[in-house]
């Protein structure tokens, strides 16, 4: 870190600088933004991207007093260390540390939090909209990236936004998609300051308002003569129609472009859209190189860049199901592989390769997904959605309205469930079992290890109807994984161990914390398997030969697996000591998973600890 960038304490520092200081600082910015990513791990790609729009926005804009909005806010690495965070990026996504994402209670100038995408123009016209009414002069600025535009969402905002009167609304589509043309340079550059500056917005007032009292077909020939014009030297039709004066596209890593063109659309006001070509990784090769694989890294040495592991290693929970998706594919003719752009991180890699026409990434479109993959089922076709737990909350009302009221053969793979680690409650996957258990004609399976994930994965996919099998991030405990698609029966749970007065009844994961703690205690330990349908023959044997019920998951209390057992438990007149483990009724912040875990008394001392609180100390073996 050099001396300018030590001087960087506020936005009000950044606006102090020359147009030469500010190309000084982002050079400065993105080699520390580099040094800090390849310490604590991160999004890397996609901040190195955005250095130079950060200084800029911050440069002509008053922050916080003008709304600053990052979609997604895996972008916002620079505005953090620009707005006095500096100093934080050692803690970055770590316990106790700041947040990988904008969050109000962070900063002041995290205008609005954000960690999924497609947000930031409702947010921000909404904020416009009490600005307004408040009689505040200011402005609204959301930054989105240009997949975050496939999402419904955004679209909805801006259709909204064009029929809003005295908003000061402008969004910045940060395209990142080097294919995308035409190629920014010195003419697109000149285009954006003309368009963007008075001497356009003049002349197309004057030309409106002697063409207001012409013969209407004149009008009309003329209205068409300039969206013609326009549309020879901007690409804007859609945004134009919206209500939006579109400007772009310019180089986002240009500052000689970016400066005056943000100062022209800030004079300017009303709804504005700003179009800026960014490159993924700028400045550092290897990401430019492969923005996918430096995206979200973990630790790694700048030099040397990411190392592949020199042994095989643990399969992840995403490997498995990404093999067993290649091997029912390959069997089943049927099978169609459906993700909402996550191909990487839901393991589809292989899938689309050795079968591309029976691959669908539909973008960041949630709701789309699941209601393709109800169109799907309808044809007689079997398809597979790939989502994480916190992303099928999107598509909740499409789940139940379009999948599970018409009973469709639709499997979902839950990945990322339970607690995620360093992305934190945003992206954790608490809710899926509490939202999905009441809806009519679902099945859920909660696999233990690796090899039981394929067994329910296969067990679902033949289900005819609704299913999903969720499962955490990373990797297991090592199980060998069979290569055979085998089923088990629905909803038929297994007991591991058998012991007296004590039952342990784990969904999941959590098996293998819960284990040792049933040893200790000379407890019975089942791997139920299934939160619905629940073994029921199963449970009521328990209830009536041992004293206490135990369950524990990965997933909120409330509403939970062991609510299912409980409420079993009521409707047969029986009466045991259930003790309930999960996930409390708070967001969970960041850290660690296996600390995040012991956090919440999920790992073996945490079980142990909540059953002699709850019944005493049962006597040892």
């Amino acid at each position: 870190m050099t001396k300018l960038l030590e001087t960087l304490d506020s936005p009000a520092d950044v606006r102090k600088l020359s147009q030469h200081q500010l190309k000084m600082a982002a050079t400065e910015l993105r080699a520390f933004i580099l040094d800090s990513v390849s310490r604590t791990g991160g999004h890397l790609s996609s901040n190195l991207g955005t250095v130079e729009l950060t200084l800029a926005l911050h440069h002509v804009f008053n922050t916080p007093h003008d709304r600053l909005v990052w979609d997604v806010g895996h972008q916002s690495y620079p505005h953090k260390i620009l707005t006095g965070r500096r100093g934080d990026m050692p803690g970055l996504r770590q316990q106790g540390g700041i947040s990988g994402f904008p969050r109000r209670s962070e900063s002041e100038y995290d205008a609005f939090g954000t960690a999924h995408s497609s947000t930031s123009i409702s947010a921000v016209l909404g904020m416009a909209v009490a600005s307004r009414n408040l009689n505040i002069d200011r402005q609204h600025i959301a930054v989105i990236g240009d997949g975050s535009m496939t999402a419904g969402m955004a679209f909805e905002a801006l259709n909204n936004a064009g029929v809003t009167p005295g908003v000061n609304v402008l969004v910045i589509l940060n395209d990142n998609d080097m294919s995308i043309s035409p190629p920014v340079g010195a003419l697109n550059r000149y285009l954006a300051r003309l368009l963007s500056g008075g001497f356009y917005r003049d002349a197309k007032n004057v030309g409106r308002a002697v063409l207001e009292h012409m013969p209407a077909p004149v009008l009309d020939i003329a209205r068409r003569v300039k969206g013609h014009a326009k549309g020879m030297i901007s690409p804007a039709t859609l945004f134009e129609e919206l209500g939006f004066n579109y400007v772009g596209p310019i180089d986002g890593h240009d500052m000689d472009s970016l400066v005056p063109t943000l100062q022209n659309l800030r004079e300017l006001g009303g709804l504005q859209f700003l179009h800026v070509i960014t490159k993924k990784g700028q400045g550092y090769k290897l990401a430019e190189a492969d923005p996918i694989l430096y995206h979200g890294p973990g630790k790694f040495d700048p030099e040397l860049g990411i190392q592949k592991p020199s042994g095989p290693g643990k399969q992840t929970f995403t490997q498995v199901f990404g093999s067993w998706l290649c091997d029912m594919a390959q069997q089943d003719s049927r099978l169609i592989g459906i993700t909402p752009a996550m191909r990487e991180g839901s393991g589809l890699v292989e899938f689309e390769k050795r079968f591309p026409q029976r691959y669908f990434d539909v973008g960041i479109a949630e709701q789309h997904s699941v209601t393709f993959a109800a169109g799907v089922a309808c044809e007689g076709l079997k398809p597979v959605l790939a989502i994480y737990s916190t992303f099928l909350q999107r598509g909740y009302d499409q789940f139940i309205h379009d999948v599970a009221l018409q009973n469709l053969d639709v499997t979902f793979a839950l990945d990322r469930a339970g607690l995620v680690g360093a992305d934190g409650a945003t992206h954790a996957g608490n809710y899926d079992i509490a939202f999905l258990r009441c809806i009519p004609n679902m099945v859920i399976a909660t696999p233990s290890d690796e090899n039981e994930t394929r067994l329910l994965l296969s067990t679902c996919y033949q289900h005819a109807g609704p299913a999903s099998v969720r499962y955490p991030r990373g990797s297991g405990i090592g199980a060998q994984v069979a290569p055979e698609l085998d089923v088990v029966e629905l909803g038929k749970a297994v007991v591991r161990r058998k012991g007296e007065k004590l039952a342990i009844l784990a969904f999941g994961t959590l098996l293998h914390a819960a284990a040792p703690v049933a040893e200790k205690l000379n407890a019975t330990l089942v791997d139920m398997r299934f939160v619905k349908p629940l073994d029921e023959a199963l449970l009521l044997e328990l209830m009536q030969s041992h004293q206490q019920l135990v369950t524990v998951e990965e997933g909120a209390i409330m509403g939970g697996a062991g609510s299912a057992v409980a409420e079993l438990m009521h409707a047969n007149g029986l009466c045991c000591d259930l003790l309930q483990l999960g996930l409390p009724d708070v967001f969970i912040d960041h850290g660690d998973q296996a600390g995040l875990l012991a956090g919440v008394g999920l790992d073996a001392a945490g079980i142990e600890q909540a059953i002699a609180r709850r019944f005493g100390q049962p006597p040892a073996n």
